[in-house]
């Protein structure tokens, strides 16, 4: 067995991050933070704890959307029929882009009605046209869901209006969110749009502002959701891009909008400025070579097929080992993709991780009398 420590960038530096017991506090009933790239939860408080996620449930209802665009059996231009159940909602009070009976609403219209302005209305019509009613569209919801690992979550609406039957928690709303910004950037970007103006049937346009407090701050962010009901209170799931970084949050139960503004806020900010994100190896390029045995090449080029990233307590920085192991020389031939040896990551004497190192390239075995010339020089001189 073969180890071959190797340094990135001259010097791998990051730290393996423990649970980290903060002495920090978010004025917030359930609360998580991560970092996107690296996946690290940064600071979590109850995060399995059931909430019922008003508005936040609009994130599901617009993935579905995605989807159906992704696969073509949707399309931003398609339009739908607005039913009376639908623009009911915009007159109730709810959050509403105010649709009107009879009118015909394209989806990206729609999209953003929900996306911008939080119109409950607009989640009905998309609901409706979609897959011909509400209750249907959160059975495929909850569907979606499962598929990507929300445990304990339920949908009974497209809007996430007060029902003891829509739950689920902010770890789960935390891999919601991870989906939609992986899956979806060429939708994403709706999320950070400031206004919406709906050229609304019989009366004059309505502009109305994202929801969302933490567009209006100086902190880089660019989604996701609010939400409000009297029983959970207030609620966000918040992304924001500074610094070459990502960071997600999801918390519910802030007892004002100004505590949710604030908070929200602090917490990103804490999370930028205690933690740095290294970025480790790149997804199919190269990092190192390693001898190979009896090959027309004396080595072969190795990759991972993930990109790897760490996420480091600034004041806690150490410095870590990463070795490559392998069982070599490794003994041609050696095909392309072929899994030939691991990327091991240790703090101290610790394991933190590993990851599978592939071939970039084949490697065809010399001919025999090259073979032979070889194995004597090996038997004389030893590892040549």
């Amino acid at each position: 067995m073969k180890y071959k420590i190797f340094f990135l960038k001259l010097l791998l530096i990051f730290f393996y991050i423990l649970p980290v017991k903060a002495n920090f506090d978010i004025k917030a009933s359930t609360v998580i933070l991560q970092d996107y790239h690296s996946g690290q939860i940064l600071y979590e408080k109850y995060p399995n704890e059931k909430i019922y996620p008003a508005s936040m449930t609009k994130i599901m209802t617009t993935i579905i959307a995605f989807d159906l665009i992704q696969t073509g059996d949707l399309s931003l231009d398609d339009k739908f029929l607005i039913s009376e159940n639908a623009w009911r909602l915009s007159t109730s009070g709810y959050s509403s882009m105010f649709i009107m009976v009879g009118d015909e609403v394209s989806v990206e219209n729609l999209l953003k009605g929900i996306i911008i302005v939080s119109g409950n209305d607009a989640c009905v019509a998309l609901a409706e046209g979609i897959a011909g009613s509400e209750e249907e569209f959160a059975i495929i919801m909850t569907a979606k869901a499962k598929e990507i690992g929300m445990e304990n979550t339920n949908f009974s609406n497209s809007s996430g209006i007060g029902d003891p039957d829509n739950y689920s928690t902010v770890r789960d709303i935390l891999k919601m969110s991870n989906y939609l910004i992986k899956t979806y950037p060429e939708f994403y970007g709706y999320y950070k749009e400031k206004e919406f103006t709906w050229d609304r049937t019989g009366g004059d346009p309505i502009t109305q502002g994202n929801r969302n407090p933490l567009l209006y701050k100086n902190l880089g962010a660019d989604g996701i959701k609010t939400g409000y009901l009297t029983v959970e209170k207030y609620s966000l799931a918040s992304s924001i891009v500074k610094n070459n970084r990502r960071l997600i949050a999801v918390a519910s139960g802030f007892n004002t909008k100004h505590d949710r503004s604030k908070e929200s806020a602090k917490l990103h900010i804490w999370g930028l400025t205690n933690f740095d994100t290294i970025k480790i190896a790149t997804k199919n390029e190269n990092i190192d070579s390693l001898k190979v045995w009896l090959g027309k090449k004396e080595k072969v080029n190795v990759y991972v097929n993930e990109n790897i990233y760490r996420t480091i307590p600034k004041a806690k920085k150490k410095y870590l080992k990463a070795k490559i192991v392998y069982d070599g020389p490794i003994a041609a031939p050696i095909k392309k993709d072929d899994q030939v040896g691991k990327l091991i990551i240790y703090y101290k004497d610790e394991l933190i991780s590993e990851f599978d190192l592939f071939a970039s390239e084949d490697v065809k075995k010399v001919n025999i009398f090259s073979r032979i010339i070889k194995s004597i020089n090996f038997l004389i001189w030893g590892d040549v």
